[in-house]
């Protein structure tokens, strides 16, 4: 267990050689994002995801989300890109937006039990997108469930300890989450969790009526159906 100090430029490229080594080992990096910090795993690599769940004392009906460093990164991980996610991916991404779509039919990602969906998002996080830039990370919220999320890479350390092999130490980061947005079914589009975006802007570029993507606060309802 390492920590890497990302305010200086030699320890930060040090630190993301490290991190990138232990992803591709099948080990676990905590990194910071523009939201909280985040634990991530090789999302190819199923031991990998395994760990992430296992180290946060998470079940697999709760699955790991994927974070990617470019919105092309998608088309290796979805069915399909409606115009919905196109409108909202360019208003908000990279930033604090994550969206739930149909899985690719060929996707290898076990990330959990996600019938059929997959969870993503495009972080506005220098540190992050160049650790993406090796490709997508199966990734959470570094905390064990039910505690409150990581701000700072101590939080995360008393959290998760000896189970990540690097942390990358970003400073703190902001304390509100992503705010999630179902676009996986033929219905109106749902936002699931109220975050750092909010349901009037994503009702703004949508043109929909405010009402009818307000946030539900059914996070877990999305997460029997679906996935996270």
């Amino acid at each position: 267990m390492t920590v890497y100090d990302c305010h200086s430029p030699e320890i930060r490229k040090t630190g993301l050689s490290h991190a990138g080594d232990a992803l591709r080992s099948g080990r676990l990096v905590v990194f910071p994002t523009d939201t909280l910090y985040a634990v991530g795993s090789d999302a190819f690599n199923r031991e990998a995801v395994h760990a992430l769940l296992s180290a946060k004392q998470r079940s697999g009906d709760k699955p790991a989300s994927v974070l990617v460093g470019s919105p092309a990164s998608l088309d290796d991980l979805v069915a399909s890109v409606p115009l919905s996610a196109h409108q909202l991916i360019q208003a908000f991404l990279p930033g604090a937006l994550s969206l739930v779509l149909q899985a690719a039919p060929h996707l290898t990602c076990d990330l959990g039990r996600t019938r059929g969906t997959i969870m993503v998002r495009m972080p506005l996080h220098p540190v992050a997108l160049e650790l993406l830039e090796a490709g997508p990370i199966a990734q959470s919220s570094a905390n064990q469930t039910g505690r409150p999320p990581a701000t700072t890479v101590e939080q995360a350390r008393k959290y998760l300890g000896a189970a990540v092999s690097v942390y990358l130490d970003g400073g703190m980061t902001g304390d509100l989450p992503s705010t999630i947005v179902d676009l996986s079914t033929s219905r109106q589009p749902a936002i699931l969790r109220a975050g750092a975006i909010s349901s009037a802007e994503i009702s703004d570029v949508l043109a929909l009526p405010l009402s009818t993507v307000r946030a539900t606060g059914q996070h877990d309802r999305h997460r029997r159906r679906s996935r996270p």
